[in-house]
């Protein structure tokens, strides 16, 4: 494990810094967070922004450590997030890149890359959400098309997206073949005939996540990453980025909002109260560990190939509870105007609620960090 920088990555890092504070004072202004095909078009165009600097590549073809320093001085600068492609760019892209053929890493990269498609996530169901191996979602061969039936839910983007990561059913549960075997990893057109799309409203009262139900929509079997029923296998790899590296920005915002909230309560009086303070140094320390946590985890990424290992749901476990932790000091801190939508603290705060649901609940981590990490036994 080694998490310093070398002489090169540091270069490296200078010229991004002196880069960024170029190129954001010149950025439009953002759009309404609800306003979804507007953030698309803003969020590509600071993707194309970054392809063109000779930035883009940065998300799979660098290295760990060069992507870890990439997300964390972009975050710092307050660069715009991936935002409505963050499936693209940080899940799909990585296991494409990582799992699938020449042909598909030429057809589907550069589009990412470029911000010319947008990507979104097909794999939990009504009743396959924790227990994602557990989906029914259906997939039967028919020539050089597989033929898909379902529905998924929570499918981030999905409104806007071009492109679905899919997981389906290509060979039933039965005795002799579990329910983690006979998954398949499908690249899903959004525009196929079939599909429809109905958005879901948050309790922040955004429209992110969508229904998706699929009536016999076929999608070509060379959009299949990894061999048929082994699509469990390159699912992990695209959980790993997600639990590994996915959140480094948003680590970096959680310590810069640290200091902010440090210095309202300065302004507003709150600083008087111990208990408040003891509170603010003990995340700040947490957050500070968690750091430290995504060095290693992107050292030991570096030193196995690229691919973040089950150290990421160590990272996620933790930093799901003291996130929602983070955003209940932020309350203590605003007061009554915790309770304002229209701050986007309250919507954080709101949406800081999902983190030990999303991305892998908090006990599925648990079974994770026990079984593969601790070595014991499965749960019955």
């Amino acid at each position: 494990m080694d998490l310093t920088y070398t002489e090169e990555e540091e270069d490296f890092r200078a010229g991004l810094r002196a880069w960024l504070a170029e190129v954001l004072p010149k950025l439009p202004g953002k759009p309404s967070p609800d306003d979804w095909p507007g953030r698309r078009a803003y969020d590509t165009a600071w993707q194309r922004t970054l392809y063109d600097a000779g930035y883009g590549e940065v998300h799979w073809d660098a290295s760990p450590t060069r992507r870890l320093i990439f997300l964390e001085e972009t975050e710092k600068a307050g660069a715009p997030y991936v935002g409505a492609n963050f499936v693209g760019l940080l899940h799909a892209g990585p296991t494409i890149a990582s799992e699938g053929t020449a042909e598909q890493r030429e057809r589907w990269l550069p589009p990412m890359l470029r911000g010319d498609e947008v990507w979104c996530q097909g794999f939990s169901e009504p009743d396959a959400g924790s227990d994602l191996a557990s989906l029914r979602t259906r997939a039967w061969r028919d020539g050089d098309d597989y033929v898909v039936s379902g529905s998924k839910i929570w499918t981030s983007h999905a409104e806007v997206a071009d492109w679905c990561e899919l997981l389906v059913r290509t060979t039933p549960v039965s005795a002799d073949v579990p329910k983690h075997r006979g998954i398949t990893w499908l690249a899903l057109p959004m525009d196929a005939a079939g599909i429809t799309v109905r958005p879901l409203r948050t309790l922040a009262g955004s429209a992110e996540f969508a229904e998706v139900f699929l009536d016999e929509v076929r999608v070509p079997v060379a959009n299949r990453v990894g061999a048929e029923n082994d699509g469990w296998r390159v699912t992990m790899v695209t959980l790993s980025f997600e639990r590994g590296t996915a959140f480094v920005g948003e680590v970096v915002a959680c310590r810069r909002l640290l200091g902010e909230l440090a210095r309202a309560a300065r302004a507003n009086g709150r600083w008087d109260d111990p208990v408040l303070r003891r509170g603010l140094g003990r995340l700040s320390a947490e957050f500070a560990a968690l750091w430290r946590l995504t060095q290693w985890n992107v050292s030991e990424a570096q030193r196995t190939g690229g691919v973040p290992g089950v150290g990421g749901s160590v990272f996620k476990l933790r930093y799901s509870h003291a996130r929602q932790e983070l955003y209940d000091t932020a309350a203590q801190v605003l007061g009554p105007g915790a309770l304002d939508l229209d701050e986007p603290w309250t919507r954080e705060r709101l949406s800081s609620l999902s983190y030990t649901i999303a991305a892998g609940t908090s006990q599925i981590q648990r079974n994770i960090v026990a079984e593969r990490i601790l070595g014991l036994p499965k749960g019955r």
